[in-house]
């Protein structure tokens, strides 16, 4: 018999009413900062808080307020603005894959539309869906899962908010590495729950310090849930199979819910993918979440799935019926055929992938002001630009936009300032390897012709002060 109480699960699930307003996130990385003491988030220039409206009598609430976007999309914005105007720009600023969706899948979503398979299915998944899921699950990750555990829903980004509405109250402690996944924060926010933010370090492979958990759980008042992500985005670091251990004899048997994030399970350049979900005990504690966008090149589908426990899989679904009703019986269907047929050409897009990252992970390293570890996983290289960004006074976002916008007239390359992703990834830029080989030639071939003009950069800086850097980066993040 599971140890999750469904009761108290679904108690949780129907207590939606906001409590006003979430509060601000307890940030590691500031070395003063402590348990008790919350401290603001930096807010990003390109994802400013939505501002009431003059034109809209109904005000919004505090939490539409403040809330902000995945910068990504921001800068895919401009880019395809650019694009449209002529400018020749390579983008590598979102984690899409640059091949097609999987044959199968193809195959199976045309199948499934012409055989009517457009109306409504069970709000938790087709049944065959959820049994292909979990024996998925079983035979790549050793993960002990019946269709029973399975959960399925638009994506991988939709199973953070039910998660937190799952497991969350206000006041509740929350524990988030960063750099992290931009949409994590504004999840947590909506249950007025408290962010307690642990850096990752380049010096440690960017993996998640065990001893920071303990901490967590000793000295926040009310320690509830911890967000994990492995592959990490933006890093490409791995939190290795004893590091999972380790967390799981850390918390194993006491009220802290773990949320594991895992869209790049197949994108493990050394070895396999471990779980958090592989650990004894863990499915009573973990909700963990796979995407098709990455594996299987299917982004614009949005399927994804989650794996935990029955009664908080059934709680889940109950969020689906109520929320999304279902998720498309007919992308089901591309997806349960990518699973079952697509494993050989997924392992060759997976190849191709890990010779974009090396690609360009070596030609940045030979770039001066660069230094980027060889990504354990993922299509991200994180290079660290501190010296780049101290000499010319810069963000490392304003120098992201800098070599889209200002660096040239007629080409740009899209990328991210890494406190997109949390103030532990300022100093940094991530790169997403999502273009053919020779555009990544050509933006490396064209970054140190960027630097030179420093012409350009003071001016960049001048018509877009919030870019320039008051404080120098430390030397030795």
């Amino acid at each position: 018999m599971s140890r999750i109480d469904t009761l108290t699960l679904f108690d949780a699930f129907r207590k939606t009413i906001q409590p006003p307003p979430p509060p601000a996130p307890c940030d590691r990385s500031n070395r003063n900062a402590r348990i008790g003491i919350l401290l603001k988030q930096r807010d990003l220039s390109l994802c400013p808080p939505s501002r009431k409206s003059s034109a809209v009598a109904a005000t919004l609430s505090r939490f539409a307020n403040s809330l902000t976007v995945e910068t990504a999309f921001t800068v895919l914005a401009v880019a395809k603005q650019l694009k449209a105007k002529g400018k020749d720009v390579v983008e590598l600023e979102i984690g899409d894959s640059p091949f097609e969706s999987t044959s199968s899948a193809k195959a199976a979503g045309v199948a499934a539309i012409n055989d009517n398979q457009t109306h409504y299915c069970p709000s938790p998944g087709l049944p065959e869906f959820r049994q292909a899921a979990a024996e998925f699950v079983r035979s790549e990750f050793d993960i002990p899962a019946g269709p029973e555990n399975i959960v399925v829903g638009p994506g991988a980004k939709v199973f953070e908010q039910f998660f937190c509405e799952a497991f969350l109250n206000s006041g509740d402690g929350v524990l988030v590495f960063s750099p992290y996944f931009p949409t994590y924060v504004p999840n947590i926010q909506r249950r007025s729950a408290e962010i307690v933010f642990s850096p990752l370090r380049q010096p440690n492979a960017f993996r998640p310090e065990v001893a920071e958990i303990e901490r967590f759980l000793s000295e926040h008042p009310s320690p509830k849930a911890i967000f994990l992500n492995t592959p990490h985005n933006p890093t490409g670091g791995v939190t290795t199979q004893q590091d999972l251990k380790d967390i799981a004899d850390l918390i194993r048997g006491k009220d802290i819910a773990v949320f594991s994030d895992e869209p790049y399970c197949h994108m493990v350049w050394d070895g396999r993918h471990h779980s958090l979900l592989e650990q004894p005990g863990m499915m009573d504690q973990c909700v963990a979440a796979y995407t098709f966008s990455k594996s299987y090149s299917m982004s614009g589908w949005r399927l994804g799935f989650a794996v935990s426990a029955a009664p908080i899989a059934d709680a889940i679904g109950k969020m689906i019926n109520t929320t999304l009703s279902c998720t498309p019986p007919l992308v089901q269907q591309a997806g349960l055929n990518a699973l079952k047929n697509d494993s050989q050409q997924r392992s060759e897009q997976m190849l191709k992938f890990r010779e974009k990252v090396q690609l360009l992970t070596d030609g940045l390293n030979r770039l001066d002001g660069f230094h980027s570890l060889d990504p354990a996983a993922t299509f991200y290289v994180f290079p660290r630009v501190v010296p780049i960004c101290n000499e010319h006074k810069i963000t490392s976002h304003g120098l992201a936009m800098y070599l889209l916008e200002g660096a040239d007239d007629d080409f740009g390359i899209a990328c991210l300032g890494g406190e997109c992703f949390g103030e532990a990834g300022a100093g940094f830029l991530r790169f997403s390897c999502a273009e053919p080989n020779e555009r990544l030639e050509q933006a490396l071939a064209f970054i140190p012709t960027a630097l030179e003009r420093t012409d350009r950069i003071a001016r960049y800086i001048e018509e877009h002060p919030q870019y320039r850097l008051e404080m120098p980066y430390p030397e030795n993040q």
